[in-house]
Order: structure tokens, then C-alpha cells, then sequence
């Protein structure tokens, strides 16, 4: 196993420690979060290095580098919505989104034609893991600041609702770099559409 695979396992690996950390109430266990999650988003760009470097990208990375970013940001993003920090319904539209779009690519790879990471996917990734980084650092500071005087500042995240306008960004860039990823992928897109519709065409003849 190469060190990129090694990189890209322990990014999964760490997804639920960066949720089990955030559901302890304490100062020590946010930071404690922030820190894993900081470790896991430096795993994903020094695996990203470690490909430029060498030039060489295997079926394996291309596929499993993606989809442990998603499980990262998703479980977050679920632990985020059980705090009512982020709106069930965003999370929801970025998992339905990540979903579709991993059963393409699954089906893709499938097919032995691959598809390649998109720069748009990327940006969509960079714009998840900044809101992260921003609500956990809000989360942080509220427990800073729990027995004593809250800063001016947090109070207008509160007033101007900037965590849910974020996220609204967020969501709609994720859906945007979706449509976009489907339309560019159109033709795999169809055929998996007729590969599905085979599968219950010949359950409902086989009843």
C-alpha cells in the first residue's frame, strides 16, 4: 500500500473523531476537534502534493481521494445540523448531491473510464472545509467565552445570521458544481440511467 492510499484511509479514519470530539460539552474537546480535523485536511493536501510530485495518479486515489473528503465533510456537516448550527435540509442537499455523484463515478470506474476530479469539485471542497473551520472557531469561542462577557463580534454572527448565510453559499456552490459535474459527464450519466433501468426491467419480467 503506497503512503497516498495510507493518507487517504487515515482522512476516513479520522471523520468520526472529529464528530465524536465536537459532542462533549468543553473548551478542551473543540480544540481538541479543530485539531483532528486540521490533521485530516493536512493528509488530503499532502496527499495531493505527493501526486504532483510524482506525476502519477492511480484508479484507487482518483476514486477513494474524493470520497474520503466527502465522508469528512459530511459527518461533520451532520454533527454541525444536530447542533442546529446548520440546517438539516443544506446537509441533506450536499449528501444527495455527493451521493449521485459517487454512484457516477462508482459506475465510471466500473466501466474502466474513470473520471477525473473537476477544478469546480475542488473549489467546492475548499468552500466546505473553510465553513467547518469557521463554525468550529465559533463554537470555540462560545465556549470561551461561556462564563464571561460575549465579544461585540459574536453577537453579530448571531444578529446577522452569518453562520446560515455561509451555508446557503456553501450549499449552493455544492449543488452548482454538481449540475455542472453531471452535465459534463452526460454521457455516463445516461448510460447509467439505461444500466439501472436494465437491472428493474428484468426484475419486474423475472416476477
Amino acid at each position: 500500500m503506497t503512503l497516498s492510499n495510507v493518507l487517504t484511509i487515515s482522512r476516513m479514519v479520522l471523520a468520526p473523531v472529529v464528530v465524536a470530539l465536537l459532542f462533549p460539552a468543553g473548551l478542551a474537546y473543540r480544540f481538541a476537534s479543530l485539531g483532528v480535523f486540521f490533521i485530516a485536511v493536512m493528509t488530503d493536501w499532502y496527499d495531493g502534493y505527493l501526486a504532483r510530485k510524482s506525476g502519477k495518479i492511480s484508479a484507487w486515489g482518483a476514486f477513494w481521494d474524493p470520497l474520503a473528503d466527502k465522508i469528512l465533510t459530511l459527518s461533520t456537516f451532520f454533527a454541525f445540523a444536530l447542533y442546529e448550527y446548520v440546517a438539516m435540509w443544506m446537509v441533506i442537499a450536499i449528501a444527495a448531491r455527493d451521493v449521485l455523484i459517487t454512484l457516477l463515478r462508482t459506475y465510471a470506474q466500473y466501466k474502466n473510464k474513470p473520471v477525473v476530479t473537476s477544478v469546480s469539485a475542488k473549489w467546492k471542497t475548499a468552500s466546505q472545509m473553510a465553513a467547518i473551520y469557521l463554525i468550529m472557531l465559533y463554537l470555540i469561542a462560545q465556549s470561551y467565552f461561556l462564563d464571561a462577557a460575549m465579544p461585540q463580534w459574536l453577537h453579530w454572527i448571531d444578529e446577522f445570521r452569518l453562520i446560515p448565510v455561509m451555508m446557503h453559499l456553501v450549499t449552493l456552490i455544492t449543488i452548482a458544481t454538481g449540475v455542472q459535474y453531471l452535465y459534463e459527464n452526460r454521457g455516463h450519466l445516461r448510460s447509467l440511467g439505461q444500466f439501472f433501468f436494465r437491472i428493474f426491467a428484468a426484475r419486474n419480467l423475472a416476477k
